[in-house]
């Protein structure tokens, strides 16, 4: 439930806050006074477009800011919560909405900067808009089957779930069998493709790791006299030969160090140590040579082995071209490979598979579908008689309303019937489709007694809490006795739900349980005492007592202090409360 509405800046309001009753609240004041820019900042709260044109001249920017009570409504307080935003104590969430003159427009729930289509998204569940616009929307198929629909009530609702996921599902399922059948031969393609190249590395059978140690073999046995030279030298100088001079050889060396150390190790302990450590040296030294000389002994020319490792890394290589960098790279895509043919090798059994589940589905939809068809008929009748019995409330006691519930050409998501909403204007008038034979106050009074119809269903089928009800002129076109019964019905909503509407007529006014005034008057901008800077500055007030009847006879007469006028107002406020 709306609680209040703060607007700054936008359009001729300079600066306004707008209390918002529980029951009806009424919008009223002079033409052009800017009672649309009070609907106009409550859209921006709900997401609606924001348009910098709307920002007062003068100004750099225009705020709305709402508070809104969500402790009834539990998907919008998560929503909040989701957000970032916070709902207070009390059980409200206050909604801010900036529009610059020049830039982007921000949003802020609960405390939070939120993009505008989250504000949007809450909207639903907070207020229903409805001005001529709206009874444009309300002559297409789609908004006619959505109302039956409401209607209809939660069981048809409930429906009307399970055959929207059916057709999600068969929807899915259908594309996958397109799918399947439309790259059949290019999947066929890819399959040869793939056991061509597996059965080319299963006849090569490379090993991990195999192209490196081949490298590293080809690298030594293609280079073995420098390897022999290499190693004989290095063997020399640690350890020699029986040719050699003692003294030339490492090892030799490094024993007759220790020697000498050793034998003036009794005098000073430190060269004993040191005696120790050039003796680990020699052993060191010795195996080294060991290994050295076993390395020579080994290494011998293999042309044999040479030409063989040279032919297997061709081989390799042949591999590695096409699947991988490395051996190991192609034996990761034959990996790879093995189950994506055994997925292309499936197609045949998943297409077999999806066939079936969607026969399954359309026996389900179709089932489905026949029921909706009968929920919707059994709703149509009775939509039909309740609209019909309040437009006779709506001084329309030879009108009535027609749903039809016809097979749509095709199915949808919807389910498989198109919904028409036809008025009998009079006795004995053909059924023609809403819009074409009404004219704009017929059509604003079977708005009216189809939102009242649903508004009743609602409640009395799930207690469910209902959003507020805006109305822009929903009046319009209407006057005399079919005025006070459009006020009538309003206030009978406004006992479900809250309800605001902006109206010109006295005999819708008189049944609101808080009335507001837009006003207007000639002020300087921004303080700028400069008749050409002058504009027009909009206000907004609750009036009550004397200060109401005075704005009704303003609204019957356009002379507010007629007394004629004034016992008129008085008279349709006594009436008000007696008729409700």
């Amino acid at each position: 439930m709306l609680e209040e509405i703060a607007i700054e800046n936008l359009g001729v309001i300079r600066s306004a806050r707008v209390p918002v009753g529980s029951g009806l609240t009424v919008i009223t004041g002079e033409t052009g006074a800017g009672k649309t820019m009070v609907l106009t900042g409550l859209g921006l709260l709900m997401g609606g477009k924001a348009d910098p044109a709307t920002v007062r001249p003068g100004a750099s920017s225009a705020v709305v800011e709402g508070r809104v009570r969500v402790a009834d409504r539990p998907a919008v307080a998560r929503r909040v919560d989701d957000a970032g935003g916070q709902v207070d104590d009390d059980g409200t969430v206050v909604i801010l909405r900036t529009v610059a003159a020049e830039g982007r427009s921000r949003a802020h729930l609960g405390g939070r900067s939120v993009p505008q289509g989250v504000l949007a998204e809450i909207a639903d569940d907070l207020v229903t808009v409805h001005g001529q616009s709206d009874q444009l929307r309300l002559r297409t198929a789609s908004r006619q089957r959505a109302a039956l629909d409401a209607f209809a009530g939660p069981q048809h609702a409930e429906l009307l779930a399970q055959y929207r996921d059916a057709w999600t599902e068969r929807s899915a399922l259908q594309a996958e069998i397109e799918d399947i059948e439309t790259r059949a031969g290019e999947r066929a393609r890819e399959a040869e493709l793939l056991r061509l190249g597996l059965a080319e590395v299963e006849r090569v059978a490379p090993q991990p790791g195999e192209d490196v140690e081949l490298t590293a073999l080809v690298a030594r046995l293609g280079n073995v006299e420098e390897l022999r030279v290499a190693a004989q030298l290095a063997h020399d100088a640690v350890a020699g030969d029986e040719a050699a001079e003692p003294q030339e050889n490492a090892v030799v060396a490094v024993d007759r160090a220790r020697r000498a150390l050793e034998s003036v190790a009794g005098t000073d302990p430190v060269l004993g140590r040191l005696a120790e450590r050039l003796a680990e040296v020699g052993y060191v030294l010795a195996d080294v040579a060991t290994e050295i000389s076993g390395y020579v002994e080994d290494l011998a020319a293999d042309p044999a082995g040479l030409e063989s490792a040279h032919a297997r890394l061709a081989e390799l290589g042949t591999l590695t071209r096409s699947y991988g960098e490395t051996v190991d790279d192609v034996l990761a895509w034959a990996s790879d490979a093995g189950l994506r043919l055994l997925d292309l090798d499936d197609g045949g059994e998943r297409l077999q598979a999806a066939t079936a589940r969607r026969d399954e589905l359309d026996a389900e939809l179709e089932r489905l579908g026949t029921a909706i068809t009968a929920s919707r008929e059994r709703a149509a009748a009775e939509l039909a008689a309740a609209v019909t019995d309040e437009l006779r409330g709506l001084a329309m006691g030879g009108a009535s309303l027609v749903v039809d519930v016809e097979r749509a050409d095709e199915p949808g998501p919807w389910g498989v019937d198109v919904v028409t909403f036809s008025l009998v204007a009079h006795a004995g008038a053909p059924a023609r489709p809403l819009g074409k034979g009404a004219s704009g106050g017929e059509l604003s009074r079977v708005m009216l007694a189809i939102e009242v119809a649903l508004a009743t269903a609602a409640v009395e089928g799930t207690g469910q809490v209902l959003p507020t009800f805006v109305f822009d002129e929903v009046d319009a076109g209407v006057g005399g006795k079919a005025a006070v019964e459009v006020g009538r019905r309003l206030a009978s909503l406004a006992r479900r739900a809250q309800v605001v509407v902006v109206t010109h007529l006295a005999q819708v006014a008189a049944f609101a349980d808080v009335q507001l005034v837009v006003t207007k008057s000639s002020g300087d901008a921004d303080g700028v005492d400069d008749p050409a800077a002058a504009v027009t500055v909009t206000g907004v007030r609750e009036v009550t007592g004397e200060e109401r009847v005075r704005e009704l006879a303003r609204m019957l007469s356009g002379q507010e202090d007629s007394d004629a006028a004034r016992r008129h107002a008085v008279e349709l406020l006594e009436s008000s409360v007696v008729g409700r």
